[in-house]
């Protein structure tokens, strides 16, 4: 019967997990000097080697033969575990097993010595889905485990474990693995299977896993039904579009050419490309160009398949708030897929939208620019209290003085997320989630205070509030001003 590839070549030592050394080094070191914890909790995202590893503990903590703490998995505790006969390792899917009956009834089935192994191993998957009565029943047992006990717990979501437990554990965070780590595994699975993967196919096929390992393998089996494998294959069996169809979709966007756009829309529509990919991989290029046009030298890009050239001469097209425009556009149609019945449609109105409404709204504020005067400076003394200051020119030659924290910068030019009133000396910051505004408090509030001082020639009184931003034409701050003042070149 035909096994999956990601499952015949699920590593089965810690040696062969693939760009995780930080974590199997350590639990290495810990089997070889027999110092292992009663709990494990394994955070990452999905397909970073989180089961795969857990697995591999539970063999080695139990082998009869280990090699340098590996497994043998020759022995009959390793094999035993493997397929399955051994009871004393049990795998638990916790979003199906998530009552308190059920981890109360691992409680009281814990206490008992092991039958044909070392350790009684419980790997507890995807556990921030336990309920709150049943992590209150899992807290009993780890808080005094008995010595025959190792729990190795495994989620996506940490924020959702309470404290309680993540604090009775021994905590590995697995890392998105990078496009160059996946590429090279594909590639040397495809040798193994005898398939001719293309330099071009590996790197799409690494961008579309999003560092996760599992989903990089899965789709290399699902495009593996012929002995070569090239990027035709790919986007023909993953209903992608080619990049030179994207790459000619969005320049029509920029010449707002909204017949053509719609018009090789319906052609990619009716090859039968997937209308989600299509707006994931347009969100990629835009993005990649708006990075590129920030910093032609940045090594953050993400479309592996476009040439610096390529989006050297599309980022000439454009200028950055229209880049901004189009990511928020992109961002309302994505979401918006999972509710329309109409997928086309939906991407249909994103394209008129970007290529209509957006740009001319930035071509107006292009000629105001270039035919108004400048405004004149205002000169502020350093005693009296300057009234004539507006609050947008206020926050715009605050976000100037920031220029050298793009961090602060970013956080605070981002007007759905951060707004200010700014009242004689007092400056208030309403920020829309506790996180950012914990975050300007505790690492930022002196150098905001330091700029508004600054700009206003007097001491100020910075305060900041966690509030629902209200949306309005005074609140929505013009960004090329911001990124001016950041010292972009925009033109």
């Amino acid at each position: 019967m035909y096994q999956a590839l990601y499952r015949k070549y699920r590593p089965r030592i810690f040696k062969d997990v693939v760009g995780q050394e930080h974590i199997t080094e350590t639990l290495l070191r810990q089997l070889v000097n027999d110092r292992l914890s009663h709990a494990y909790l394994f955070v990452g995202t999905r397909g970073t080697g989180k089961t795969t590893c857990a697995k591999i503990l539970s063999r080695a903590v139990n082998c009869i033969s280990p090699v340098d703490g590996e497994p043998c998995n020759k022995c009959n505790s390793c094999i035993g575990i493997e397929d399955g006969s051994i009871l004393d390792v049990l795998e638990l899917d916790a979003a199906s097993n998530n009552s308190v009956d059920n981890v109360r009834a691992l409680r009281d089935e814990a206490i008992y010595s092991p039958a044909s192994v070392n350790k009684r191993v419980y790997i507890v998957d995807e556990v921030h889905m336990l309920s709150i009565s049943a992590f209150n029943a899992l807290l009993k047992i780890l808080e005094e485990p008995p010595e025959h006990i190792l729990f190795i717990l495994a989620t996506t979501e940490l924020h959702k474990v309470p404290a309680t437990i993540q604090g009775r554990c021994q905590r590995f965070s697995f890392k998105r693995l990078l496009p160059s780590v996946l590429e090279n595994h594909l590639n040397s699975i495809a040798s193994l299977e005898g398939l001719s993967l293309t330099s071009e196919a590996a790197q799409r096929l690494a961008a579309l896993a999003d560092g996760s390992m599992r989903d990089a393998i899965s789709l290399l089996d699902q495009c593996a039904f012929d002995e070569v494998i090239d990027i035709a294959r790919i986007q023909d069996t993953l209903g992608l579009a080619g990049h030179q169809e994207i790459l000619r979709l969005i320049e029509y966007i920029a010449d707002q050419n909204v017949v053509a756009a719609l018009c090789t829309l319906d052609e990619l529509y009716k090859d039968g490309r997937d209308m989600v990919s299509l707006l994931n991989e347009m969100t990629s290029l835009i993005r990649d160009t708006l990075v590129f046009k920030l910093s032609p030298d940045s090594s953050l890009l993400l479309s592996a398949e476009y040439s610096r050239n390529e989006l050297s001469a599309l980022s000439v097209k454009f200028n950055p708030n229209f880049l901004f425009s189009c990511l928020d556009v992109l961002k309302t149609a994505i979401s918006g897929t999972n509710r329309s019945g109409s997928t086309k449609l939906t991407v249909e109105m994103c394209i008129i939208k970007m290529c209509d409404n957006n740009v001319e709204e930035i071509v107006v504020k292009q000629d105001k620019t270039q035919n108004t005067a400048p405004s004149p400076t205002v000169a502020i003394c350093d005693t009296t209290p300057s009234p004539t200051v507006a609050s947008g020119d206020f926050w715009n030659d605050v976000l100037g003085q920031l220029k050298d924290e793009p961090s602060l910068w970013v956080l605070l030019s981002d007007g759905s997320k951060v707004q200010h009133l700014l009242n004689d000396n007092h400056l208030t910051i309403n920020v829309t989630d506790s996180f950012s505004a914990n975050l300007i408090e505790s690492e930022f509030i002196e150098l905001l205070k330091g700029a508004a001082a600054e700009t206003l020639g007097r001491d100020v009184i910075v305060k900041v509030e966690v509030t629902e931003i209200v949306d309005s034409d005074n609140n929505n701050e013009d960004k090329l001003d911001r990124l001016s003042a950041f010292g972009i070149d925009i033109n």
